[in-house]
């Protein structure tokens, strides 16, 4: 007689085991019709799952999270199903529910066309109409295996093989004719899906992911709730594409890439800018925060990776060089050698915390086809930082960069930060105790801010569990950015030691952490965030001074060098050109301020203020457009 209790604390008691879907019927009708599934003890399974238990149970409608997943996937397998229908002999493989869609990957001669994707969404949308049940059977595994081989379907039958143990029962969800392997769960019907679906484009996959294997066709799909979230992506997709940076990098000629330095960053003058700016910035906050800052060699014997366990770990990533009969690692990452400034001298702890920070040039071998623009780079810098303590700092040494991340990203325009605890993956170093003790003591440093937080499970780094940060843009993309990262091992591995109070040797605990990140990435983020309309304290050129005529030009000249020597970042055009034509070059540049000098003003000392907006800020002197200017970067940077 199972006891099911529901999310608002009530029960119901029922005389035999009966399915998610008569439980919705026995609240009510409209949450019988709206059921898409139900979510037992934290498990999403399908309506038609029996319960025979006691159990906490929720029921999922489309106006939960939960539904987009169980979109997405119905999404794929619609896909899947109207391809087969209209091109007989395609062979399907693996299609999954991913960020903002869902993919599957076909084998079929000939491939596909643009053309194809529009007949595919047709028939998909035709599959709905017929809002076939969708039921979930459960074969033996040699007769899975003889079925999909019968149909001609070699990569099932080769995935059933490989994944399904002998002996275990294989899992098929049908909707009509059509069926394919999965472990669900799944929509009640192909009518649940809806209308908020759509093909987006088409790519080719290797089978499995290996360049050995064959290639496949892959369809790229998006699906939502309803219509009016699919037009709203959509909507998003297209602001996207206008203020990609690689397109915005080019036209205000920040910075470029070229084929003879694969992800590598030529930096113009305005993007270094942006860069130098950046760097400043975080090297004053982290000064004050009680950092040291340091810099490190490029290029380290493969010796000090091994120890540290990165070899092992990222070898494929790392390029190397030869020399003198030794091989050397170029740098990956930055944590072994700020072990070694540590070892430099005797430590006691009073020392602790020693906080040690670099902007360290990092090169990583990243696949040629994820490279993209300043997002996914080969040489990149980070605003890289460890902190070696003792065990009882750990709470307040997480506690103060918590502190710090929320404040930094506040300066660049972030409000919504989401945060996340990532613990133990399934390759790593150290015994189960340290990482029982590591992530408990960061569950613990979050729980004690009051702070929202999602679990991660696996997603820790190899030697330590670390929490994330990330930002929500202005077109509500999810940027992961700052970590602070536990870690009890490695310091140990290199030797790092301390002497304690009592007189002995103990091993600090060492806190890897970063805000921004990659700083490369962090301009991208920022440049499509503000469609490359920076804040006026991050613009590389701050104000323009422009004359009307030459007859202003020795006082334009003098404006500048004025505004110049007050610290902000401005130029001067004194250019033949008419007044109309300047003004729209400077705001197309999407400089802040143009400052436009004709005879009244050359009378009157002043200046006329536009906005790169087109607002005219009337006519003010040059000490008052002064003050006005610093006072915008001053509230920039109140908090």
């Amino acid at each position: 007689m199972p006891q099911i209790t529901l999310p608002d604390g009530s029960q119901r008691s029922y005389d035999a085991p009966l399915s998610i879907a008569d439980i919705a019927a026995d609240i009510g009708p409209g949450l019988a019709k709206a059921a898409l599934a139900g979510k037992i003890d934290g498990r999403m399974v399908d309506t038609s799952y029996l319960i025979d238990h006691d159990v906490e149970l929720a029921i999922i409608t489309r106006k939960d999270d939960d539904a987009l997943e169980l979109i997405r996937h119905d999404a794929a397998h619609v896909m899947a199903q109207a391809v087969q229908e209209l091109y007989p002999g395609t062979q399907v493989t693996i299609g999954p529910a991913i960020e903002n869609g869902f993919y599957y990957d076909f084998a079929r001669e000939g491939g596909f066309s643009p053309e194809d994707l529009e007949k595919i969404e047709a028939r998909m949308k035709e599959i709905v109409k017929r809002d076939l049940p969708i039921v979930r059977e459960v074969l033996d595994r040699a007769d899975a295996i003889r079925t999909f081989g019968d149909l001609g379907e070699a990569y099932k039958v080769e995935i059933i093989e490989d994944i399904i143990p002998e002996g275990e029962e294989v899992s098929i969800y049908r909707q009509g004719d059509w069926f394919d392997v999965c472990r669900g769960p799944h929509l009640p019907s192909t009518g649940k899906l809806g209308d908020g679906f759509k093909l987006m484009k088409l790519a080719g996959a290797y089978w499995r992911g290996d360049s050995n294997n064959p290639m496949l066709q892959r369809i790229y799909g998006t699906a939502w709730r309803d219509k009016k979230e699919l037009k709203a992506y959509l909507t998003r997709l297209e602001e996207a594409e206008k203020r990609d940076h690689r397109k915005i990098g080019k036209a205000q000629d920040l910075f470029h890439t070229q084929e003879e330095a694969p992800g590598m960053v030529f930096w113009h003058d305005k993007g270094w800018s942006i860069y130098i700016i950046l760097q400043d910035y975080i090297r004053k906050t982290l000064r004050k925060h009680g950092y040291q800052e340091v810099h490190t060699p490029e290029i380290i014997d493969r010796v000090l990776w091994e120890k540290s366990g990165h070899w092992d770990k990222f070898g494929d990533m790392i390029f190397t060089t030869h020399s003198e009969n030794r091989d050397y690692a170029v740098k990956p990452m930055n944590c072994p050698a700020h072990i070694q400034i540590f070892n430099q001298g005797l430590k006691s702890y009073r020392d602790l915390p020693l906080r040690i920070a670099e902007f360290g040039s990092c090169h990583r071998n990243e696949p040629s086809g994820t490279l993209h623009g300043l997002m996914r780079v080969r040489n990149f810098v980070q605003d890289d930082a460890h902190i070696f303590c003792t065990e009882a700092q750990i709470g307040s040494e997480v506690s103060d960069f918590i502190d710090l991340v929320f404040k930094v990203y506040k300066d660049f325009g972030f409000d919504e930060v989401k945060i996340a605890l990532s613990t133990r993956p399934e390759k790593r170093v150290g015994s189960d105790a340290v990482w029982d003790n590591a992530e408990k003591a960061l569950e613990d440093a979050l729980n004690a801010k009051g702070l929202d937080w999602t679990l991660q499970p696996g997603e820790g780094a190899f030697y330590g569990p670390k929490i994330e940060f990330a930002l929500k843009d202005c077109l509500e993309r999810i940027w992961q950015l700052g970590t602070i990262q536990l870690d009890f091992s490695m310091p140990g591995r290199l030797n790092a030691h301390y002497i304690a109070e009592d007189g002995s040797k103990q091993v600090p605990v060492m806190l890897h952490r970063a805000i921004l990140g990659s700083l490369e990435r962090f301009i991208g983020i920022l440049i499509e965030h503000y469609a490359g309309q920076m804040p006026l304290w991050l613009s590389p050129i701050q104000a323009v001074v422009m004359n009307i005529t030459d007859r202003q030009a020795d006082f334009a000249q003098q404006v500048q060098e004025t505004l110049q020597s007050k610290g902000l970042r401005t130029e001067v055009d004194l250019r033949n050109e008419k007044i109309g034509f300047k003004i729209r070059e400077f705001t197309l540049q999407r400089v802040p301020y143009l400052l436009v000098i004709g005879d009244r003003e050359v009378e009157m000392g002043q200046v006329a203020v536009r906005t790169r907006g087109g607002k005219d800020m009337g006519v003010m002197t040059v000490d008052e457009f002064l003050a006005m200017a610093n006072d915008e970067i001053s509230q920039s940077l109140a908090s």
